[in-house]
């Protein structure tokens, strides 16, 4: 299908809210999208160049837009969902799980059973959940099981077959477990109560439950039960305990669902809080592997559609770290400060570590998939046209100007490679000029790379601010590197990032892995630089101390440096240990020497 025809489908796209679907010349369909305006969504796709080369790709592969009109944004976006999952373009993140999640049941039957269970069966019984493990599960069911004695078994107990005395009572009745109602000895009224005060506790309403017991308890006691009070008060105590981990916030706050994002480059990691009140009941974080550079707000609310349809949410409002878009009956909460904020940060922190395991198993499991990780997201943290995997840090290193050097560290593929790293001794530059040492050495190296046919790297750091920048600047001019190769600056104390041409500073997040690397290099080049510096330093010093002996010459001197390497432990030998290496008459010269300025 020609441009043109292109154009026209536009043209005569809808203004309102709605899906849109892309496909390419075979009829595959390529990406789905959602939006309030469908005719400006899809405009904004052909009217200029992306940033991301996927999306660039994916417009020169459209040929048909087909799109359909809902009513509300609410409806576009389930149908969104809906349509993701049904036809999984190839464009599209897809929000999959494989795995069918724990229920909680109460059996719609006389004397309800409870019970854990993968399968729904629409029978008019109760589910609670999903849970996101069975550990959780047996946690609850236990709890269930101290505070009160339901049956286990699955009997018919219908009042016709109790009358007729078709069940005898089982072990479970004799050890205390159950109450015994297949013989009538448990009335339905009384187990329905227990029932409804487990669906309270399955809901995070511990209250109710904790107001009947201490009653029963008090009566108990008053009567003189005191064995009976004391067994009531042990189930008060499993309550609070199992209540005191869940409960996290004001109790008021009820029937609310959090949801936060964290990502990066590659991915992304929605965490969602279910609470009811007061209590987190439910938890669950899933990671999102991102197609053509999708926003967090987009994948947000992708996330949050999907999770409400998967646990079956119900809630009216959500709390999320930024406005979304989620149709007019769900309330939007984005909290400043108090207990919501509260519950916000833990839902954040929750997504933040997960990312961090996944992370930790990934370098582990596939190393060259971390790498290539971090290096996108430097190429995005610092505007770069390619993933540096080649970059060189300088730095100067001169004390009060004396023996000016410089180092050069090399990392390919976000890992240093010491055996490219280089050093330079400052040959044109008189003094202490920093400046002037750092356009030498940049020059010498990037003209011998040149020279040799070498690879250049794609980031080159200068460890320092915007003056040693420039200066390393006026070399990448001179061998016509400029725009060839991304230079930076980086200022030692509030970790500021330099551009050519740019005044004003860029500041990367203190946590993020770009200016890690970056620090790393610095420390490096600067480790490398010193211990250069120092050798150099140490030389110079014993060669200018041994030079003022009389009658001591430049070959005597160059087997003193060999052997003691020191000025200090030259002095510190002993006539004997000098003389084993230059002789009796000059080992006595220099003890002379050194005895006599010690005076």
């Amino acid at each position: 299908m020609n441009p043109a025809t292109l154009a026209l489908q536009i043209q005569t796209l809808p203004d309102g809210p709605g899906v849109y679907q892309y496909y390419d010349k075979e009829g595959k369909i390529l990406y789905v999208g959602k939006a309030k305006n469908i005719k400006k969504r899809v405009s904004s796709y052909f009217n200029k160049i992306h940033d991301t080369a996927k999306t660039n790709v994916l417009v020169k592969k459209i040929v048909t837009i087909k799109h359909i009109v809902v009513p509300t944004e609410t409806d576009a976006l389930l149908l969104e969902n809906n349509l993701i999952k049904t036809l999984q373009p190839r464009y599209n993140v897809l929000l999959r799980d494989d795995k069918s999640y724990p229920w909680l049941c109460i059996k719609k039957e006389p004397f309800s059973r409870i019970f854990a269970t993968r399968r729904m069966v629409k029978d008019g019984s109760e589910y609670f959940g999903p849970y996101t493990s069975f550990k959780t599960v047996n946690t609850i069911l236990e709890l269930i099981k101290e505070l009160y004695p339901l049956r286990t078994c699955n009997y018919d107990l219908s009042k016709s077959n109790i009358e007729s005395g078709k069940f005898k009572v089982c072990l479970e009745y004799h050890i205390g477990n159950c109450m015994g109602p297949c013989e009538g000895h448990e009335t339905l009224e009384n187990y329905q109560k227990q029932v409804d005060a487990i669906r309270e506790i399955l809901k995070g309403n511990f209250k109710e439950s904790m107001k009947d017991f201490k009653r029963v308890m008090t009566n108990l006691a008053a009567d003189m039960h005191f064995e009976e009070a004391q067994k009531i008060k042990e189930k008060i105590e499993i309550l609070e305990n199992y209540q005191s981990r869940s409960t996290i916030v004001n109790p008021k706050i009820t029937n609310i669902d959090v949801f936060s994002i964290v990502s990066d480059e590659s991915a992304a990691y929605v965490n969602f809080l279910q609470i009811s009140h007061g209590s987190i009941i439910r938890s669950h974080t899933m990671e999102i592997k991102k197609k053509l550079d999708e926003s967090d707000e987009e994948l947000l609310e992708l996330a949050i559609v999907e999770l409400r349809e998967r646990f079956q949410l119900l809630s009216r409002e959500v709390i999320v770290p930024f406005h979304v878009d989620l149709g007019e009956n769900i309330k939007i909460t984005v909290p400043q400060l108090g207990d919501k904020k509260q519950i916000l940060d833990l839902s954040i922190r929750n997504a933040k570590f997960y990312r961090i395991e996944q992370l930790k198993q990934l370098q582990i499991v596939d190393p060259d998939r971390h790498t290539k990780r971090i290096l996108a997201q430097m190429q995005k943290d610092l505007r770069l046209p390619v993933e540096p995997r080649h970059i060189e840090c300088f730095d100067n290193s001169n004390i009060q100007g004396t023996n000016p050097v410089a180092a050069c560290v090399v990392f390919k593929d976000g890992k240093p490679s010491k055996k490219d790293y280089r050093h330079f001794n400052i040959k044109t530059v008189e003094g202490p000029d920093d400046f002037a040492s750092m356009t030498e050495v940049v020059y010498r190296r990037y003209k011998r790379l040149l020279d040799e046919n070498e690879p250049l790297p794609q980031l080159i750091i200068i460890d320092g601010g915007k003056g040693q920048l420039s200066s390393a600047l006026k070399s990448i001019d001179e061998l016509g590197l400029r725009g060839k190769i991304t230079i930076i600056g980086i200022a030692k104390r509030l970790e500021e990032l330099f551009y050519p041409g740019d005044s004003i500073p860029l500041y990367l997040d203190k946590r993020s892995e770009t200016l890690k690397v970056i620090q790393q290099l610095r420390n490096e080049a600067h480790r490398f630089g010193i211990t250069h510096h120092r050798d150099k330093r140490s030389k110079a010093a014993l060669n200018s101390s041994i030079e003022s002996i009389p009658g001591i010459g430049e070959k005597t001197m160059l087997a003193l440096i060999q052997h003691f390497k020191s000025v200090k432990r030259l002095k510190l030998a002993s006539e004997k240990e000098i003389s084993d290496v230059i002789g009796m008459s000059k080992a006595k010269k220099i003890t002379e020497f050194y005895k006599a300025t010690n005076e």
